[in-house]
């Protein structure tokens, strides 16, 4: 089969492996309908996920068709179409019975990082009862896409912000994971969600979609005017609930500045480089900071409001490209060509 490989140096490439097996008695073999590029991605071809192993096939966030399932997996069939969490999860250990799924002690993030992921025709699925879900009649593969990671990211962090009817959230970034986590902060029905970005057409998006309220283009400002901005915004108080969903290189002391005393800040950027927590600077705003990675094992619930149309992923979608052409794909991504958001890759095309 062909797929994409990354060698831990830097550099990509589409070479040819042998199509995945069952290994273990819950394992699925899945054919790869749809996937798509995510900045974590990025990030390990950056050199910047530690526990990443090279020579792995890239790739975590996708949809597909069981071909294959383990002696022991009864739940799912060859034929079915499914969404795939980011994080493959036993269910059973201390952490996954509590939820904390991200802290698998047999799983985790794993698909695209220590075991070959999605980017290419066939995926080897471990815990596949646990990871998989089956996408209804009534979904489109591409409206079921981006459930495994970023809107499992966007409903993780809604939820552990702790948000009420009526509060303010501020999400700073309005890229993929932004939009998503606003669309999920929206069932919460907060009075006011802020974004806030350096980019004024995500900006613009976001208004237009109705996912934010308010808006600040932070691209011209300071630290201190952006607090000042939301502090107008939330009779000088600051956001009762902060999501960094940006990874930029001072959007974490943002995240604690706009925040008001006693606040939630949730951590679900990836960095690639080490933060400052300046705890003398912020003595007294009692802040409760909650970091990721997500625990993605929400997919049955974002299946439904996907299937019920509380959720609408579709003005995700930038580019489409087969996997023939995902290095193309990737440079496109990478330098956020023509205002890219979401990148689908479609099966490979015989030429």
């Amino acid at each position: 089969m062909k797929a994409l490989v990354h060698d831990g140096h830097g550099n990509i490439a589409i070479e040819r492996r042998p199509e995945p097996e069952v290994l273990e008695p819950g394992d699925a073999i899945v054919r790869v309908s749809l996937s798509t590029i995510c900045t974590s991605d990025l990030h390990i071809i950056h050199g910047a996920v530690p526990r990443a192993l090279p020579n792995t096939v890239l790739g975590h966030e996708f949809v597909g068709v069981i071909e294959q399932v383990g002696e022991s997996v009864t739940k799912l069939a060859p034929g079915d179409r499914v969404a795939v969490s980011c994080e493959t999860f036993c269910g059973e250990c201390f952490y996954c019975k509590r939820g904390w799924v991200n802290n698998c002690v047999q799983g985790g993030w794993e698909l695209g990082c220590r075991i070959d992921g999605c980017q290419a025709e066939f995926v080897r699925v471990p815990f596949a009862e646990q990871t998989c879900s089956i996408i209804p009649d009534n979904v489109a593969d591409e409206d079921a896409l981006f459930l495994g990671d970023i809107v499992a990211t966007g409903q993780w962090s809604a939820e552990i912000a702790e948000l009420e009817p009526g509060c303010t959230v501020a999400v700073i970034g309005a890229g993929p994971v932004g939009l998503a986590t606003m669309m999920c902060a929206k069932l919460a029905e907060p009075e006011h969600i802020i974004a806030i970005d350096i980019d004024a057409k995500r900006l613009a998006l976001a208004k237009e979609r109705g996912l934010a309220d308010e808006t600040i283009d932070a691209s011209q400002m300071d630290l201190a005017a952006v607090e000042a901005a939301v502090r107008s915004l939330t009779e000088g108080r600051g956001a009762d609930a902060v999501v960094e969903a940006a990874g930029g290189s001072n959007t974490f002391e943002m995240a604690w500045r706009i925040a008001r005393p006693n606040a939630v800040v949730v951590i679900a950027a990836m960095y690639e480089g080490p933060q400052t927590l300046p705890l003398h600077e912020m003595y007294g705003k009692n802040l409760v900071f909650k970091t990721g990675g997500v625990d993605a094992n929400n997919l049955d619930k974002t299946m439904s409001l996907v299937k019920d149309g509380r959720i609408d992923t579709s003005c995700l979608v930038s580019k489409r490209y087969p996997l023939n052409d995902i290095l193309e794909a990737y440079r496109a991504f990478e330098a956020r060509e023509d205002d890219c958001l979401k990148m689908i890759i479609t099966p490979w095309k015989k030429r």
